[in-house]
């Protein structure tokens, strides 16, 4: 048997929880057995991790996923080792964690969408790694991964195509962001949506995703960029970050009319909600594009006018991890970052400890809370 190490990480026991979540004795810090790096893995030291919608919907069950799961998947960290087989990336390196795993040889992943990653997706519904199996343990209990990462933890091991290396001089606060939140909205902008300079975007729902979507609107030089959301806070961030309307979803309609007649070309749902994605449909242009990118429970269905998609040459598009790869794009992202095109520090909440993330849950789930940043 190999030596295994000790981290602490948040737990959860049983999915389907309720608010509040900060007293919740499902959700545990406890310290863990982690198993060394195996072939083509790594050993990760996280130094920064978002509290994402994601996390969340494990928790209260909207997205299924197995139990008992180490929490957290958005992420940034030290490389501290790398198992037989790595040959690119050294104890050191700064990496940003992301949530599909690849595999590079599956259909998808050879058609340049490693997203879509047919083993990624198979392993992350299993709570395992790519390589197969887990390397979590508390006593006799395996414990799952969430997302091939785990990040509310001190240390993980994780496959190496889920590790990208970034330079050293970006905060790992910020790092950590691009993993998940900046590729998942900005992407969804710049690669699904491939928005032009001058097209009109709305986004619908300004959490951390919607926000970032917001940014990757704004550098990609839409206009107008119109944010939706019931939280005002939220809708003054928003203008702050580069939108030129906001609106409450119940004005949206009327308001976006007057701006944009007809409709905007590209609308961005980011919210996760049936109500929220045919809210997008209704505020899309004729031969515009509606984009969804929030996760509902997979049991919800959405309602769209079939003839409407048909007479008015609509596009209703899916957007899983921003359409990204992310090899590619985390590096073109931070690349924006850097001369000031996407203020991503703007987006980052309070810093908390890995036995606050409950509290951080039960703010996420009130709708008030922007990126609230662990660090174990």
């Amino acid at each position: 048997m190999r030596n295994s190490l000790l981290t602490r990480a948040l737990v959860l026991e049983e999915t389907g929880l309720k608010p509040p979540f900060a007293s919740s004795r499902a959700l545990q810090v406890r310290t863990l057995e982690l198993d060394p790096p195996g072939n083509g893995e790594l050993l990760v030291r996280v130094r920064a991790a978002g509290v994402c919608h994601s996390d969340l919907s494990v928790v209260d069950g909207s997205r299924p996923r197995p139990a008992p799961m180490a929490l957290g998947h958005e992420a940034a960290g030290e490389v501290e080792a790398a198992g037989p087989g790595v040959v690119d990336v050294v104890p050191g390196d700064h990496v940003v964690l992301v949530f599909v795993p690849s595999c590079g040889a599956c259909l998808e992943c050879s058609c340049g969408m490693p997203a879509q990653c047919r083993r990624g997706a198979a392993a992350n519904s299993a709570g395992e790694l790519l390589g197969g199996g887990r390397r979590l343990r508390h006593g006799d209990r395996e414990i799952h991964h969430h997302l091939g990462v785990s990040a509310f933890s001190e240390r993980v091991v994780v496959d190496r195509s889920s590790a990208v290396t970034v330079p050293e001089t970006i905060p790992f606060k910020i790092a950590a962001l691009f993993g998940c939140a900046l590729l998942t909205g900005a992407g969804a902008v710049l690669n699904t949506a491939a928005v032009r300079a001058g097209e009109s975007v709305a986004v619908i729902g300004l959490g951390g995703v919607g926000l970032s979507a917001v940014l990757g609107a704004t550098a990609a030089g839409a206009m107008p960029v119109i944010a939706v959301d019931p939280v005002e806070s939220k809708r003054e961030l928003a203008l702050t970050l580069g939108a030129t309307a906001a609106f409450a979803p119940d004005l949206a309609r009327p308001e976006i009319e007057k701006v944009v007649p007809g409709g905007v070309r590209y609308a961005i749902e980011a919210v996760g909600s049936v109500d929220a994605m045919e809210l997008a449909f209704e505020l899309t242009c004729r031969g515009g594009t509606t984009v969804a990118v929030g996760l509902p429970h997979p049991s919800r269905m959405v309602c769209l006018p079939a003839a409407q998609i048909v007479a008015e040459s609509r596009t209703v598009m899916g957007s899983y991890m921003g359409s990204a790869s992310p090899k590619r794009d985390i590096p073109r992202l931070i690349g924006l970052w850097e001369r000031g095109r996407l203020p991503v520090e703007h987006l980052c909440g309070p810093q908390l400890d890995l036995s606050e993330v409950g509290r951080a849950f039960d703010a996420l789930s009130a709708g008030n809370a922007l990126r609230q940043i662990v660090v174990p």
